[in-house]
């Protein structure tokens, strides 16, 4: 699945980084025959309807040509918006003091869900605080499904 991904993330980055854009993740979920293909985009002037609209032409051609989904699947390019996706370790670097929400693919100590600061990465580990309790956890990136800022009000 992560040799998918990542191949889809290639592929996807070679269609919208020449037209200036930064490819911050890709998500891929399948829902049986249909399936859809996220795709989140940013530029340091912010990301327009017309940029998403452009960029999904260029990554629509792409996909037609290598053909790298089975059956059919809908395509969504989108700015990160308040409540950004984290899909690397750079991001996590960058928003690091942001409280974020995170979501692993497998449970640890029987949880799923963890909410909390991004108190750092060391190598591809997570380091995630909770500024209430004081407790802190390491999670490996890879055992990351989802991860979003959570938007200050």
């Amino acid at each position: 699945m992560a040799q998918v991904k990542d191949s889809l993330t290639e592929l996807v980055a070679s269609a919208v980084e020449p037209l200036g854009y930064e490819l911050l993740g890709v998500e891929h979920l399948s829902q049986g025959r249909h399936s859809v293909l996220r795709v989140f985009l940013d530029s340091p002037e912010g990301i327009t309807l017309d940029d998403c609209e452009r960029a999904s032409r260029q990554i629509s051609a792409v996909l037609d040509v290598e053909d790298p989904i089975r059956g059919q699947y809908t395509l969504e390019v989108s700015s990160p918006g308040v409540d950004r996706p984290l899909f690397t370790a750079d991001h996590y670097r960058r928003f690091q003091g942001q409280p974020v929400s995170v979501r692993l693919r497998m449970p640890l100590d029987g949880r799923r869900k963890f909410s909390g600061v991004i108190a750092g990465v060391e190598d591809d580990t997570l380091i995630l605080a909770d500024p209430e309790s004081g407790e802190t956890w390491r999670l490996a990136l890879d055992d990351i499904e989802k991860a979003n800022l959570v938007p200050q009000w």
